[in-house]
């Protein structure tokens, strides 16, 4: 219990050391300036790639499109490179990037601890088991997303179940659950990998890796409404989360049921994380250290931190995965990149501990 205390009062420094002076109309103008810094990043990355593509033909395919107009006058290299495959893969590093993001400022908000990330409560061992059984015994578990999807979400259900004790859910007991369901599916995926072939074995690998080799606009299509809506409702509720991060007892004081806003807001925060790792496999990082750079500079208030979570995970995803496809010949799985450079990105965040950024 010491140390999550510990880490509450960490969380509360890196929000309040930063947030004074900010009132919300500046916050809000910095909204507006991550999101002009999150398209102006698309926008650039979409006309680098290892095809040599004029940036003019590359916005001229995309505007072709935009306006229904006729593309059977664009060249066939240009439309199938741009619009099938930067495009998409774009706007998937946007949305898996927010995903994630907005699902560790949840997280974070509700265990009251800035340790926390979205794969806490085992989504991610779930999901790559269920990935490895898909790859191993394709015969039986047809589609290997739709396996992740349903094995991570089931850890997340089983560590949440296995925590509740008498109608309640204690934060200590929900972490542990999770590092123990986390751990058993870890083993199960070990167990996959000594059973599996030597083409099984290297897929299975390159799934844990995490990367956007294969996205297309059906991926953009599945996760698109699924991050919109959960972000809306997680945004519509995150007063109740600000209330939700001072503790269950200061909850129940102030009229709000912890046990029914937790079970909600985690849920939500599963849905968008397992979705996102059963299409691009696991990315860490993301959901740990964007979180924490949006209180450095909003401070604790989750009106703010939610969409500032979005947006910067989506430019930090943007940016990975664009290196990625283009510093070698071969890309770098992404899952690799992000790892690289979050490292030393958060610890220095840590020993700032929320210096001022702004003003």
């Amino acid at each position: 219990m010491t140390e999550i205390a510990g880490s509450n009062e960490l969380l509360s420094d890196i929000g309040h050391d930063s947030s004074d002076g900010f009132d919300e109309g500046r916050k809000i103008v910095i909204l507006g300036i991550l999101f002009i810094l999150l398209f102006a990043t698309a926008a650039v990355a979409v006309v680098m790639g290892a095809y040599d593509i004029t940036i003019f033909d590359v916005y001229k395919t995309i505007f072709t499109h935009l306006t229904l107009g006729d593309i059977t006058e664009l060249p066939k290299l240009h439309n199938t490179v741009v619009w099938n495959l930067r495009v998409p893969r774009i706007l998937l590093d946007v949305l898996v990037g927010g995903a994630l993001a907005i699902a560790g400022a949840v997280f974070q908000g509700v265990f009251r601890n800035p340790l926390v990330e979205p794969y806490i409560l085992g989504v991610s061992s779930g999901a790559a088991f269920g990935a490895a059984l898909g790859i191993v015994f394709p015969a039986i578990f047809f589609s290997i997303q739709l396996s992740a999807f349903a094995f991570g979400s089931m850890a997340v259900a089983m560590a949440y179940f296995l925590a509740r004790v008498r109608g309640e859910t204690p934060i200590v007991t929900l972490i542990l659950a999770g590092v123990i369901i986390g751990s058993i599916f870890a083993a199960l995926v070990s167990l996959l990998k000594y059973m599996a072939d030597d083409t099984a074995l290297r897929e299975i690998v390159f799934w844990l890796m995490g990367g956007f080799y294969y996205v297309t606009w059906d991926d953009v299509f599945l996760l698109g409404p699924v991050v919109f809506f959960c972000f809306i409702v997680l945004w519509a509720l995150s007063w109740k989360l600000n209330i939700l991060s001072m503790g269950d007892e200061e909850a129940r004081t102030l009229g709000v049921n912890p046990e029914k806003y937790k079970f909600i807001v985690i849920v939500l925060a599963t849905a968008v994380t397992a979705i996102s790792v059963s299409i691009v496999g696991i990315i860490a990082w993301v959901g740990l250290m964007m979180p924490h750079a949006s209180r450095m500079i909003f401070g604790p208030d989750n009106r703010f931190v939610i969409p500032a979570s979005l947006m910067m995970g989506g430019f930090y995803l943007i940016v990975c995965d664009t290196l990625a496809r283009t510093l070698t010949s071969s890309e770098i799985p992404v899952g690799i990149l992000v790892s690289i450079i979050g490292a030393p990105y958060l610890c220095y965040l840590l020993r700032n501990k929320g210096g001022v950024i702004f003003g």
